[in-house]
């Protein structure tokens, strides 16, 4: 069988990026009602009494099953789906080495963080943290640090809400744009403030069936327009990139700078530390009902995200072959459009009743990803202003003011958030979908890494870490090339680039673990010495759940 070849830009841009009246058609009354339906659910499985253990983790009553598909439902955001797709589609290899590195990040909370922190954890990660430390600085700190890591990738997801729902509607104007986000960000306030951790994990289930059901079925069809052959899709896609072999080598996403292959090294270190380390994600690890239930909970997680990554790179790759790599730079210069792009592309021009049923599976589970993934991020930064920093301030907090606090923050949190989005929609927000991973990867890996496994390790070591960490990426991060300095920055008329890459990760992370070491040696030895008879005497319970010789403990 020949493999097809991209048609021409112009011919293109008449049919691949016009979805069709049926299917923008179906498409809203499939969004209208998976929203009204997903909030129906949050209302009848949310907490109906003032129970924190029901708020924070659902009573630990998901089964590994439900509790895995939550996991990694939280683990693939929509700017993973869309941005990861879209940097296969016009970067090739180097979009599948960072997709396969997502997988990875999920295989090291699996291995190394997972039981610890469940046993260590109750509510957040203010609590893990304070296990060892207990005190109000480490808990406002850990809050403080959540916050810094999770805002930016909410603000990426919500601003782009309006732009994809246009592209997929088919509507333009800035006012509607706003609207959706608008919208969407109610929604989103509403998830987390009325379905707590069971509600959310609910619709985290719901979106990772629809994603991967519907990306397997564009990936078959994809892998079945070449014949069944990946080697004939992935020439079909370095011809239409344009590149030629290149496509197929690294070097495109990062050749670039002067220093490719370290760049490359830092932009990995950072999505496999940081992934695995953002708060969003480690909060479901507390949910768990014992550390077997954990294990078996993460390896469903993995093997959906594993599912996922192949689902993206068929997609991404066919995206290119069928579309080209010109017009999915046309559409969106970062890519964000490609998954669609190559899904209609598949379906042909003229689609049937079943292939319009399938575009728009598609386009509901993009929709629901949203939805899913900035819930569960406000969610995770409610819970620590409400547990780490108002419930903290007083000795005793009743339930229901504490779950009065979490409601409240949620909307502290999501209010300011949506404003935001709404006047940043139009700029190049991938700075701070990096800023995320490396805030994750420079503070939060090193802190929670000595936290749990350090005897030593003391309080000024730890907020040297979380403090320092943070304010390494913060400082670094205006200076690399995703900023300024190139036309996809996100101020491309300026140039203000002293940092040789485009990720703070290979100088932040190795500082980051530095500040703790150093912190812990400014402490003196009498105070390590102290830590590490306190860490002794929980040693037993933090790496293996073990409370008072019994098996099965927790937080």
């Amino acid at each position: 069988m020949t493999a097809p070849r991209p048609a021409a830009p112009a011919e293109l841009a008449a049919t691949v990026t016009d979805f069709g009246g049926g299917a923008q058609t179906m498409s809203l009354v499939a969004f209208t009602a998976v929203a009204t339906v997903t909030l129906l659910l949050c209302v009848m499985t949310g907490p109906d009494r003032d129970d924190l253990d029901e708020f924070y983790t659902g009573y630990r009553s998901l089964s590994p099953l439900r509790n895995g598909l939550a996991i990694a439902g939280d683990y693939i955001s929509a700017a993973t789906v869309l941005g990861t797709g879209g940097v296969i589609a016009l970067a090739g290899y180097d979009g599948v080495v960072l997709a396969l590195s997502t997988a990875l990040s999920l295989v090291l909370l699996m291995f190394l963080l997972a039981e610890p922190l469940r046993n260590a954890g109750r509510f957040t990660m203010g609590d893990v943290l304070a296990r060892r430390m207990p005190g109000r600085a480490v808990r406002i700190t850990a809050c403080a640090v959540t916050l810094a890591a999770l805002l930016p990738m909410m603000l990426v997801q919500l601003a782009g809400t309006g732009q994809l729902l246009a592209f997929i509607l088919g509507f333009s104007g800035d006012s509607l744009q706003t609207g959706c986000v608008v919208c969407m960000g109610v929604l989103m306030i509403s998830y987390a403030a009325i379905g707590g951790m069971k509600g959310t994990a609910l619709i985290q289930m719901v979106k990772i069936v629809m994603l991967l059901g519907s990306g397997a079925a564009v990936a078959l069809l994809v892998l079945a327009r070449f014949d069944w052959q990946p080697g004939a899709l992935f020439e079909a896609a370095a011809r239409g990139s344009g590149v030629g072999d290149a496509f197929l080598r690294s070097g495109l996403q990062f050749g670039g700078g002067r220093y490719a292959d370290l760049d490359m090294i830092s932009a990995e270190l950072s999505v496999v530390l940081g992934g695995a380390c953002l708060p969003h994600i480690t909060m479901r690890t507390y949910t768990a009902s014992t550390a077997r239930q954990v294990r078996r909970s993460l390896s469903w997680a993995v093997s959906c995200v594993v599912l996922f990554v192949l689902v993206i790179t068929v997609v991404g790759f066919g995206a290119t072959a069928l579309v080209g790599r010109a017009v999915i730079a046309g559409a969106d210069p970062q890519g964000n459009t490609a998954y669609l792009l190559g899904s209609r592309a598949v379906l042909g021009a003229d689609v049937s009743t079943g292939e319009t049923l399938l575009f728009t599976t598609v386009t509901t589970a993009l929709f629901l990803t949203v939805l899913a993934s900035v819930a569960g991020m406000i969610l995770a930064c409610a819970n620590s202003l409400a547990h780490d920093v108002f419930a903290s301030r007083r000795r005793e907090t009743s339930p229901s003011r504490e779950m009065l606090l979490a409601r409240l923050s949620a909307l502290t949190v999501g209010v300011p958030t949506v404003l935001l989005a709404a006047q940043i929609q139009h700029r190049s927000l991938q700075p701070l979908v990096t800023l995320s991973f490396c805030v994750g990867a420079s503070a939060l890996a090193p802190a929670l890494v000595y936290s749990l496994f350090w005897r030593r390790y003391t309080r000024t070591g730890l907020l040297a870490t979380l403090i320092g960490g943070t304010l390494a990426v913060l400082v670094v991060m205006p200076g690399t090339r995703l900023v300024s300095g190139s036309p996809g920055s996100a101020f491309p008329e300026a140039d203000f680039n002293w940092f040789p890459f485009t990720t703070t990760g290979l100088v932040t992370i190795p500082l980051g673990f530095a500040l703790g070491w150093l912190g812990t040696l400014a402490s003196g030895r009498a105070k390590a010495e102290e830590q590490r008879r306190q860490y002794e005497a929980v040693e037993s319970w933090i790496l293996a759940g073990a409370v008072r010789g019994g098996r099965g403990g927790g937080a």
